[in-house]
């Protein structure tokens, strides 16, 4: 048993998520954050008037997606529930985590508030643990300048191995500096090497019964030592994830 590469592709995106591409080539962006980030604004910079509102699918919560170009490539931004985690405390929580890891986008940009970036950085590592492909935004760096706040970019993007981009969303500032990121990671010139915790021997050891398991039902096109630790905390909210893709999608 296990789900088919088309299950696994277009289809899963497009039936599960709504998500439209116009063309296979086009690369799908995640837009993840907390609150009150300016993950709204940065949205809407990128995506400017070419993007669509409504509701995830069988949800009330709201689904943005839009769409834009730069260079050569054609890019597709959704942007997700603004979340404190992914543990799934909530239906915002449940909808970003599955995205993240169902969905399979290209990348995942994590937009911070760089006023309070110790608190932000929570979802960030959550999000490292799911997928390589991150990209962290400390926005609002001209609020933390005025605060008396200096952040080391580049010690940042040393310790958390991922590109990190200050940016000023509403002024434009940084954008252009991102939209290069982006493109240079998509074409494979930058490779990533994301901060991962590690756990004891015993959740190791545990998640190597797991994970065959997983891969044989899943395949490999998903994080399955994600979902292994998921499984190992009691999270009945991705064990219903993985039974309702399984039903819908499997052979």
């Amino acid at each position: 048993m296990g789900l088919t590469s088309k299950s696994t592709g277009l289809s899963l995106l497009k039936n599960k998520y709504d998500i439209v591409k116009e063309d296979r080539d086009m690369i799908v962006i995640a837009l993840a954050g907390n609150p009150n980030t300016g993950k709204s604004t940065l949205f809407n910079t990128l995506t400017g008037l070419n993007q669509h509102t409504g509701n995830w699918p069988g949800k009330t919560v709201s689904n943005a997606k839009g769409t834009f170009k730069y260079k050569d490539k054609k890019f597709l931004l959704v942007d997700l529930p603004g979340t404190y985690s992914l543990l799934a405390n909530s239906v915002e929580e449940e909808i970003a985590r599955d995205f993240i890891c169902f969905g399979n986008p290209d990348i995942t940009i994590v937009i911070t508030d760089a006023t309070c970036l110790e608190r932000n950085l929570n979802l960030v590592l959550q999000v490292m643990e799911i997928t390589d492909k991150v990209i962290v935004c400390v926005n609002l760096i001209d609020e933390a300048k005025r605060k008396g706040i200096s952040i080391d970019i580049e010690k940042l993007e040393n310790r958390l191995g991922v590109p990190v981009i200050p940016t000023v969303a509403r002024d434009n500032k940084g954008i252009d500096e991102l939209l290069e990121i982006i493109y240079q990671m998509i074409n494979g010139n930058i490779k990533t090497n994301p901060y991962r915790l590690k756990y004891s021997d015993e959740i190791e050891s545990i998640i190597k019964e797991i994970e065959p398991i997983l891969i044989e039902t899943l395949g490999t096109k998903y994080n399955t030592r994600w979902l292994a630790l998921r499984l190992i905390d009691g999270d009945k909210a991705i064990f219903n994830s993985i039974d309702n893709i399984l039903k819908k999608y499997s052979i």
